[in-house]
């Protein structure tokens, strides 16, 4: 599959996870930095969104403790939820 079509498909893998809260996260978390992100680092988040939304976001959020496996830089930048939008 060609770059772009892996983007369009990871975005709306990203957006479209079930609850507008892991959408929120997950999704807002792809927008804020698949940018600048190598294949390498597409490829880790294109396995960790095969996992439950429960536990993505319990390990982001600091609820549930993060499996060494998906520890690193990405879910650092995952953890500052700087990038969830708020509407007021």
């Amino acid at each position: 599959m060609d770059h772009a079509t892996r983007i369009k498909r990871l975005r709306f893998r990203a957006h479209h996870r079930g609850t507008k809260e892991a959408d929120l996260m997950i999704g807002g978390y792809f927008d804020a930095h698949h940018a600048g992100w190598s294949e390498a680092e597409l490829d880790w988040f294109e396995m960790l969104i095969e996992e439950q939304d429960v536990d993505i976001m319990g390990w982001a959020i600091g609820s549930l403790p993060c499996p060494s496996a998906w520890e690193g830089v990405q879910m650092q930048a995952m953890r500052a939820i700087d990038y969830v939008a708020i509407p007021r």
